[in-house]
């Protein structure tokens, strides 16, 4: 039996711009996530349009 674990859109873009940001720089862990929550919020805060 597998048991599926709930993941929400916003976990998922997190996790995307997590990888980008350990894979091209040297950040890690905490410091990656804590980076790629600032870049969401930059980044949900520009207007659809403009997006």
């Amino acid at each position: 039996m597998t048991t599926s674990t709930y993941t929400s859109a916003y976990e998922r873009r997190l996790k995307m711009v997590q990888d980008v940001l350990t894979g091209q720089s040297e950040l890690e862990g905490t410091a990656a996530r804590d980076l790629a929550v600032r870049v969401l919020r930059a980044l949900d805060h520009i207007p659809e349009q403009v997006r």
